[in-house]
């Protein structure tokens, strides 16, 4: 974050961006917030934009009061922020990336996010990058790295897990030097072998509900575990550092892993549907920057509230917030036509 050298006169702030964010239903820009704020000016807005500098560190320090940071669920996804009608020339960071929900590349800006599940069941992203090609890393490189400064911070998670996008053999080995357990999707074409000198692709092995133990080339030992999706199986392994542990592990053990993955995509649609991540109009490679750290904020805000009971989950204030305005706006005009 930006140091200053004495108090801030500036008009806006993350605390004010951060709750436009989350009250604004559709138009999201330095000149709608002008316009609500009268006593304010677009540029005001924008300065703050350009000039914060927060980082990832910053939001993990917001949450980190939250959490109990010893033996949670690390999870690793990316999610494509639409974009559409940007011209990848004139904006920053927006390009052609592959979408899970579009099922095709398509226009927009990459988040890469850690999201942080607690033994308590608590949630929240720890660490995030916007992908950016000029730095010239993969995906996989900015997973590494991130995993690596979130245990600078004091994360100690028992389990890291991803999508088959992250389940290269370099993570994997990268993962077991830190002596983490860790549960990753896999393609049906990766090649296993359950007895020596054979060497199959995943989808021809039976799979029983426990689950079966494999031999990674390359790595070693891992245990197989199969879940029906949308009338296709999907399979995942699973590593713990010992082995017994490994050939122990159960099928329960692998559902409550799976589903405190399952964390990071509700988090994904929330931080798309409530929090405006998508909805900016800003050009410039610092102001992106700073309306994305002030989405995850939003976002960790409504998971604060839901922790505490204010609220029954994350859409609930989006959902409530304008039946007032809209209740007396029929009652008027049914007035009106009462009247005529």
């Amino acid at each position: 974050m930006r140091q200053r050298s004495k108090p801030s006169t500036a008009r806006c702030n993350s605390t004010l961006y951060t709750l436009f964010l989350l009250a604004e239903p559709k138009y999201v820009s330095c000149v709608r917030l002008a316009e609500i704020l009268a006593e304010m000016s677009h540029d005001s807005v924008n300065r703050f934009l350009l000039r914060e500098r927060y980082t990832p560190k910053d939001l993990f320090d917001e949450v980190a009061s939250q959490l109990n940071l010893v033996s949670g669920t690390l999870s690793v996804d990316d999610s494509v922020e639409d974009k559409p009608y940007r011209d990848p020339s004139k904006s920053a960071f927006v390009d052609y990336f592959w979408s899970g929900k579009h099922k095709r590349s398509v226009k927009g800006v990459n988040l890469i996010t850690l999201y942080y599940t607690d033994s308590a069941g608590h949630s929240y992203p720890v660490n995030f990058r916007i992908y950016d090609k000029q730095e010239g890393k993969t995906k996989n490189d900015y997973f590494r790295e991130m995993v690596l400064e979130v245990i600078d911070w004091g994360l100690r998670p028992s389990w890291v897990t991803g999508d088959s996008w992250y389940s290269s053999l370099e993570n994997l080995k990268f993962l077991r030097d830190q002596k983490v357990s860790f549960l990753f999707g896999i393609a049906n074409n990766r090649k296993v072998s359950t007895k020596r000198g054979t060497s199959v692709p995943v989808k021809t092995v039976e799979v029983p509900t426990e689950g079966v133990m494999v031999y990674l080339k390359a790595f070693g030992w891992v245990k197989v575990f199969c879940q029906p999706f949308k009338n296709e199986p999907r399979y995942y392994l699973v590593y713990r550092p010992d082995l017994d542990s490994l050939q122990q592990t159960t099928r329960e053990t692998f559902k409550t892993v799976h589903d405190n993955h399952w964390n990071i995509e509700c988090f994904h649609r929330v931080l798309k549907q409530v929090c405006n991540i998508e909805r900016f109009y800003v050009r410039d490679e610092q102001a992106i920057r700073n309306h994305f750290f002030c989405a995850l904020r939003a976002f960790c805000q409504l998971q604060t509230l839901v922790i505490q009971g204010v609220i029954h989950n994350c859409y609930e204030i989006s959902r409530e917030l304008f039946i007032p305005v809209i209740r007396q706006f029929i009652l008027e005009h049914l007035t009106e036509s009462a009247l005529a």
